[in-house]
């Protein structure tokens, strides 16, 4: 179960497992273009036998890169990249509005056998520049299970206002566009995993496509939620697991699973638990908000009584 860890300074972390070396993800965080609204990304993920389970800048939507903490609509500035969305007319070409995610330094990044840590301070920022919020982020790797094909990554955030007046963290069906709450964390799955098996913990197994399937999990409330998608280019599937951590709130509301699930899975794959699908999600200043999700990452078509298994047997 050994992993490694290889850090590109000024580029990239890139954690692998194994004497063959399989690389699971790369976790980077050089800037890029600005229209993008630059923040960190992981990608390329992938299983343990190195199928690929994340895309990158896509054709349809060039921002979407593999696994990242987005914001659509943050106090009107865009920190999830490309065209903003503006009711009655669209989605627009506003680069005004357009901000960014800055790597400031990490607290740790190291592996030992059966686990890897990247610990990061990151500070968010409108277009103009200023600090509007400070973050602290953690990304782990943990349970590496060869006789099950998986492997975990667990992702915290801790998000403090530091503007003198509230954040307002929104999405595009908060401002009019119906099942599109695209904020917080956001994975985009390959194009051969459009048309993939969707199921939560809340329901029987469907397909998002499918007509005849009586619940949608677009919107719904559920603690976890699983993506099941095919390989191209080899033989075989991959599962993928989001989970809600216990311990998230939607500020100081215990026992509740605050996140709506955004999930596609035509015309292209995806999944976000998001922070704000049917309403805004308002952080006072100096308040933090802070979030913990697993994902579970495996080789094959797991079905809903494995997952709940599987999930069953790991601890937070």
């Amino acid at each position: 179960m050994t992993l490694s860890l290889t850090h590109v300074h000024g580029d990239r972390v890139t954690v692998a497992h194994g004497t063959a070396g399989t690389e699971l993800f790369s976790y980077v965080y050089r800037p890029e273009a600005d229209w993008e609204a630059p923040k960190p990304y992981l990608h390329p993920v992938r299983t343990l036998s190195g199928g690929l389970v994340t895309d990158y800048r896509p054709n349809d939507h060039r921002w979407h890169k593999g696994l990242q903490l987005t914001a659509s609509h943050l106090s009107g500035q865009n920190l999830w990249g490309g065209n903003t969305y503006v009711h009655g007319e669209g989605y627009l070409a506003l680069p005004e509005r357009v901000g960014s995610m800055a790597h400031v330094a990490f607290e740790e990044v190291g592996a030992e056998e059966d686990r890897a840590v990247i610990a990061e301070r990151l500070t968010w920022h409108p277009h103009g520049g200023e600090l509007w919020a400070e973050e602290e982020r953690r990304i782990e790797v943990r349970d590496v299970a060869p006789d099950t094909g998986s492997w975990t990554l667990t992702w915290t955030s801790a998000v403090t206002n530091r503007r003198a007046e509230p954040l307002r963290f929104g999405s595009p069906t908060t401002h009019g566009r119906p099942a599109a709450g695209y904020t917080g964390l956001f994975w985009r799955g390959p194009r051969a995993f459009r048309g993939g098996r969707v199921f939560t913990a809340e329901t029987a197994e469907t397909a998002e496509s499918d007509a005849s399937s009586d619940v949608d999990p677009m919107g719904s409330q559920a603690p976890w939620l699983a993506y099941v998608g095919e390989h191209d280019g080899r033989d075989g599937h991959a599962t993928l697991v989001f989970e809600h951590a216990p311990s998230n709130d939607h500020l100081g509301e215990k026992g509740t699973h605050p996140a709506h699930w955004f999930v596609r899975s035509d015309p292209f794959a995806a999944v976000a638990p998001s922070w704000a699908f049917h309403e805004e999600l308002v952080l006072p200043p100096g308040e933090t908000l802070a979030r913990a999700y697993r994902v579970v990452v495996a080789d094959g078509a797991w079905d809903r009584a494995r997952v709940a298994a599987h999930l069953a047997g790991l601890a937070w």
